[in-house]
């Protein structure tokens, strides 16, 4: 293929990606060689001193549901007020609104010269690249956290050590309708040009 047009296609890409609610996103969702193409290029981001600060944990088929028995759980254990029947039940079903859902954690390594901060964003660009991977490839996706990514029950049942947190959950499928499109800043408000 021509390379200015492979070019053209990736900033076309990049220019008009958008996220897609998670309760829009429906089958098919990638799967097998599609998905491990897509984690390898999530990890393939800037990671100072190689230390590899994140890692994934993907729900697909019935360990969506089992995982939302963990997530029921955890609401009703730490409302405070007793969660409804309806609620509960939308926990329950919460990683079944797309067929792959992915959660990126983020794991601080303790390293003299490798800030934490910088780690933290290493594990962001890790859940974009994922989410333009997939794209990439025809699928839509958004990535997320809500309350179950600082959850302290959730984020024992998906065993995170002291040094881990989610970054987000980045649910992945085929959007039932094309997102509509939403407002961006102009550059003018957003970029400065530093002058001596």
């Amino acid at each position: 293929m021509d390379q200015h047009l492979l070019k053209a296609e990736l900033l076309e890409l990049l220019a008009t990606r958008r996220s897609v609610k998670p309760d829009l996103l429906v089958a098919p969702g990638p799967a097998g060689g599609e998905l491990d193409r897509i984690l390898t290029i999530a990890a393939r981001v800037p990671d100072h001193k190689k230390l590899v600060p994140w890692r994934f944990i993907v729900f697909e088929g019935e360990a969506r549901a089992r995982m939302g028995e963990a997530i029921a759980a955890a609401c009703q254990a730490e409302e405070q007020t007793p969660p409804s029947l309806v609620r509960l039940e939308t926990e329950r079903k919460r990683l079944l609104r797309a067929p792959v859902v992915i959660a990126v954690v983020s794991r601080v390594v303790p390293r003299p010269g490798a800030p934490e901060w910088e780690q933290i964003l290493s594990a962001g660009a890790s859940a974009f690249s994922l989410c333009l991977a997939a794209n990439a490839l025809g699928y839509a996706t958004s990535w997320v956290t809500e309350w179950i990514a600082y959850s302290p029950r959730v984020r024992a049942a998906l065993g995170l050590a002291e040094n881990e947190r989610i970054a987000g959950f980045v649910y992945i499928g085929t959007a039932k309708e094309k997102p509509e499109e939403r407002e961006r800043p102009r550059l003018s408000e957003i970029v400065t040009r530093w002058q001596v």
